[in-house]
C-alpha cells in the first residue's frame, strides 16, 4: 500500500466510521479493565450479560475480593476461559488494592504489572479510560490491518509497530475502532464481503483475489 492508499484508506474508514465507540459497557476504569480481561476470545455482547450481573455487587477490586475463585468462575462461566479469567481478575484486584491504592493504575508498566493484563488490554484501558494515544491490536485490527496493507506482519506486536508508523499518532486510539468495527461489519474472518466493501479499491487482500476469466 502507497502512501496515497494508505491515506485514501485512513479517510475512508474515518468517514464510515466516525461514531466508532467501545462495544463493552463499564463505567470506571476498573469495570473496563474487567471487560477486557473478560473479552478474551469472547463476544462484547456475551460479556457485557455477565458483567451487568457481576457488577451489580462486585463492580471495585475490594468487592471483587469479596467472592472466592469459585464463586467468580459461576458468574463468568460463559466468557469461556473462565478458570483462567477468574485467577486473573482476583489477582489484578488484589493487586490493585495492595499496590496501588484500589486505583487502576494509569502508567503502562504498572497496568502490565497486573494479572491477565497483556499488552493489548493495556493499550485499551491506556487509550479508552486515560485517553493516551495507544493501537490495541486484537484480532479484528490483526486481520483487518493486514488484509488491507496497513501492516504486513505475522505477530500482533509487529503489527501494532508498523500501525504506529503508518497512523498518524493523533488518530491512533480513533484508527482501533475503526479496524475493529470494519472486522465485525464487513471483513469477517471466514467470509470477508468484499462485494460491499468500502475499501475495496484499496485492499491488497481483494487486489489478490482471482478474477473470473484469470
Amino acid at each position: 500500500m502507497n502512501e496515497s492508499q494508505k491515506n485514501k484508506a485512513l479517510n475512508i474508514l474515518s468517514t464510515v466510521y466516525a461514531d466508532a465507540r467501545p462495544a463493552l459497557i463499564y463505567s470506571t476504569a476498573y469495570e473496563l479493565l474487567v471487560a477486557v480481561i473478560l473479552s478474551a476470545q469472547c463476544t462484547d455482547e456475551r460479556v457485557n450479560k455477565v458483567t451487568a450481573e457481576l457488577f451489580r455487587e462486585h463492580n471495585t477490586p475490594e468487592k471483587m475480593l469479596l467472592l472466592s475463585q469459585e464463586q467468580l468462575e459461576k458468574f463468568i462461566f460463559s466468557c469461556g476461559l473462565y478458570r483462567s479469567k477468574a485467577a486473573h481478575i482476583l489477582s489484578a484486584s488484589r493487586d490493585i488494592v495492595e499496590k496501588f491504592e484500589g486505583q487502576v493504575p494509569e502508567k503502562f508498566s504498572d497496568l502490565k504489572s497486573l494479572a491477565g493484563v497483556g499488552q493489548k488490554t493495556a493499550n485499551v484501558v491506556s487509550s479508552v479510560w486515560f485517553e493516551k494515544d495507544a493501537i490495541a491490536v486484537d484480532t479484528h485490527v490483526f486481520r483487518v490491518s493486514n488484509r488491507l496493507g496497513l501492516a504486513h506482519a505475522v505477530t500482533p506486536a509487529a503489527t501494532e509497530e508498523q500501525l504506529k508508523s503508518n497512523i498518524p499518532q493523533k488518530d491512533w486510539s480513533k484508527a482501533h475502532h475503526w479496524l475493529i468495527w470494519h472486522g465485525r461489519k464487513v471483513c469477517h474472518s471466514q467470509k470477508p464481503d468484499c462485494g460491499v466493501c468500502p475499501l475495496s479499491e484499496v485492499c491488497e487482500y481483494f487486489a489478490a483475489l482471482p478474477r473470473k476469466g484469470e
